[in-house]
C-alpha cells in the first residue's frame, strides 16, 4: 500500500520529533554524567586532604560554634554566616565518623559542587569539554580555594551558591528564559545568608537587572518577584537582624554590626595601600596560579569582546572581576587571602575560556596535554614550596611558634591530610595541668582546648578562658581578678608573646615553662 503524502508527513514529524528528543536527551545526559564526575572527582580529592579533627584559630572557633548550634555568634552580624551553620549543624548530626571530621567535610563537599559548578558553567556557555575541564582544574587546585576545601570555612560554600548564581545568568543569556532571573535572585539571597560577599554580585545583578528593564526585556513585575525570592533566600540573615533590632532597640549600632561586625569597619572600608600589602597580595595571586597557564587568563580577558552570548553576560563577568579584585586587594585584615577566592574563581572561568579561544586558532589535538599538564603544575609546586621557604627562611608573617604545627607546611601545603596537630597540643596541655586549673588561651588555641574538653569528654575540671570563647562558668581574668585566682589555683597561659597574652600578666608576673604551656606565678624582688 502506497502511502498518502499526509501520512509521509506525519511519519517523517514523528521520525525528526524522536530524533531531536533522543538527541536532547542524550546531550542532558551527558552533562549530568559530566557533572556527576567532576564532583565525585573533586570530592573525592577534597575528603582525602581534608583536617581530620579539631582546628586552629577562626577554624576551631567555627567547629565550636557548630558543636554549641550557634547560628548568630560573637563577633557582630556580619561575622554570623547563619544558613552556612544552619547547613554544618545538620551534617554535625549524621551518624557518620567523627563529629569533627564530618564538620570539615561541608567545606570539602562545598568545595566539590563549587568545582562541578565552574565546569557546567564554562560547558554551558562555550559548548566544549577542553575548556571547562581547564577551568575546572584550575580552581580545584588553587592554593586558597583547595586549602579551604580541607578546613571548616565558609567561602567554599559561599562559592557553590555564587557559582550556582552564574549558571543561571548563563541560562538566562542563552534563551532569555525570565525564570532563571528567579533562580538567581533566589540563590543570591541564599549566598547573602551564607556571606556578605554576596553583595558584590548583587550590585552586578542590579546594573543588568536595569539594562534588562531599559530594553524590556523584563518587565517591573518580573523584578518584584526577582526581589521576593532573593528575600526569601535571605531570610536566615534578616531573621538575625530583625531579632537583633527588637532586642537592642539599636537599628543603626544593628545595621552596621550587619555590614561590618564588631571591629572590622575600618578593613572593609579602607582605600588606602602599603608597598608589603601590594607586594603581598601579588604573592598570593602567585602561589594560587604557579602555572604558564594563567596566560590563558590573560588570553580570554582580552578575548572576550569576540564572543557571545549578550554583552550583559560579558560585562556582569568582567565587573565582578574586578570588583572581585579591589574588595580583596585593599582589604586589610590578616586573612585576607581568603577574600580572594571569589577572584580566583573568576580568574578560572576566564582561564576557561582562554583555553577554548587557543582551541579554536589551533584546532588540534596537540595543545591539549600541555594545557592539561600545566592544569596540575601547582601540585607538584605545592609540594616543594614548603621546603624552600623553611631553608631560606621565608618570613610567613604567622607566630610560627605554635606547638605541633610547621607553619610552612601548615600554611603552603593546601592539603591536611591526616593532621591532628591541634588534638595532640591541647591533649597534651590539658593532661599536664593540675585539678581546677585556669588555661587563658589565644584565639589560635582556645577552640581546640574546648573542642578537646567538650566532644571528647577531656578534662572537664579544667576552666579554658578566652577574649572569645570560655570554658561554661570559667571566672574572669582581669588585672582586678588574677591575685585572687592566683591564690585558689594554679594558672597557665598558652603564649608569652606580647599579641598573645594580657599585658598585666607580663607587665606583673613571672612566666615559667611548664611543658607547652607557662605557668603564671608571682615575682619576688
Amino acid at each position: 500500500m502506497v502511502q498518502g503524502k499526509p501520512q509521509i508527513i506525519v511519519n517523517s514529524a514523528v521520525y525528526w520529533g524522536l530524533a531531536a528528543y533522543i538527541s536532547v536527551t542524550s546531550t542532558k545526559t551527558k552533562l549530568v554524567l559530566l557533572y556527576a564526575g567532576t564532583f565525585c572527582s573533586a570530592a573525592l580529592l577534597y575528603t582525602i586532604t581534608c583536617a581530620p579533627g579539631a582546628l586552629w584559630q577562626d577554624s576551631g572557633l567555627i567547629q565550636y560554634r557548630i558543636w554549641h548550634n550557634d547560628i548568630e555568634g560573637p563577633l557582630g552580624l556580619a561575622l554570623s554566616h547563619p544558613l552556612f551553620y544552619i547547613l554544618a549543624i545538620g551534617a554535625k548530626f549524621l551518624p557518620l565518623g567523627e563529629c569533627l571530621h564530618r564538620i570539615n567535610l561541608v567545606s570539602a563537599i562545598a568545595g566539590a559542587v563549587t568545582v562541578a559548578n565552574i565546569f557546567l558553567l564554562v560547558r554551558l556557555w562555550l559548548g566544549k569539554n577542553l575548556p571547562a575541564v581547564v577551568a575546572a582544574v584550575t580552581l580545584a587546585v588553587s592554593h586558597t580555594f583547595w586549602s579551604h576545601a580541607g578546613i571548616i570555612e565558609t567561602y567554599t560554600l559561599w562559592s557553590a551558591v555564587f557559582t550556582a548564581e552564574l549558571i543561571m545568568l548563563v541560562q538566562y543569556t542563552k534563551t532569555k528564559r525570565v525564570v532563571y532571573l528567579y533562580w538567581l535572585g533566589l540563590l543570591n539571597g541564599l549566598a547573602i545568608a551564607v556571606h556578605n560577599l554576596a553583595l558584590i554580585p548583587l550590585l552586578c545583578y542590579a546594573v543588568f537587572f536595569i539594562f534588562l528593564l531599559i530594553k524590556k526585556d523584563i518587565r517591573l513585575k518580573d523584578l518584584a518577584v526577582i526581589a521576593l525570592l532573593w528575600i526569601v533566600g535571605a531570610l536566615p540573615y534578616e531573621y538575625l537582624i530583625i531579632k537583633s533590632m527588637i532586642q537592642t532597640g539599636d537599628v543603626a549600632g544593628t545595621l552596621a554590626s550587619a555590614a561590618f561586625g564588631i571591629r572590622w569597619k575600618g578593613a572593609v572600608l579602607n582605600a588606602t595601600l602599603s608597598a608589603k600589602i601590594v607586594l603581598e597580595n601579588f604573592l598570593f595571586i602567585l602561589l594560587n596560579f604557579p602555572t604558564p597557564n594563567i596566560l590563558l587568563f590573560f588570553a580570554g580577558l582580552f578575548g572576550l569582546q569576540n564572543i557571545s552570548p549578550g554583552q550583559g553576560f560579558k560585562n556582569t563577568l568582567l565587573g565582578l572581576l574586578v570588583l572581585f579584585f579591589i574588595f580583596a586587594f585593599r582589604y586589610t585584615v590578616p586573612d585576607r587571602y581568603a577574600f580572594f577566592i571569589p577572584f580566583y574563581c573568576m580568574v578560572s572561568i576566564f582561564t576557561g575560556f582562554g583555553a577554548y579561544l587557543l582551541q579554536q586558532h589551533l584546532n588540534h589535538k596537540v595543545f591539549v596535554y600541555p594545557v592539561l599538564f600545566f592544569c596540575l603544575l601547582p601540585v607538584c609546586v605545592y609540594a616543594v614550596v614548603p621546603v624552600y621557604a623553611q631553608k631560606t627562611k621565608v618570613n610567613l608573617g604567622t607566630r610560627n611558634n605554635v606547638p605541633y604545627r610547621n607553619d610552612y607546611k601548615y600554611f603552603l601545603q593546601p592539603w591536611k591530610t591526616n593532621y591532628r596537630g591541634a588534638e595532640r597540643f591541647a591533649d597534651e596541655a590539658l593532661d599536664a595541668v593540675e585539678n581546677n586549673a585556669i588555661i587563658f588561651a589565644d584565639s589560635t588555641t582556645a577552640a581546640p582546648l574546648l573542642l578537646m574538653q567538650e566532644v571528647k569528654g577531656k578534662r572537664p575540671d579544667v576552666k579554658v578562658i578566652s577574649g572569645v570563647i570560655s570554658s561554661k562558668d570559667a571566672p574572669t581574668f582581669s588585672e582586678r581578678t588574677i591575685e585572687q585566682l592566683l591564690q585558689d589555683k594554679t594558672v597557665y597561659v598558652v603564649s608569652r608573646q606580647a599579641e598573645y597574652c594580657p599585658s598585666f600578666v607580663l607587665d606583673n608576673y613571672e612566666l615559667m615553662p611548664a611543658g607547652l604551656l607557662w605557668l603564671v606565678a608571682k615575682k619576688y624582688e
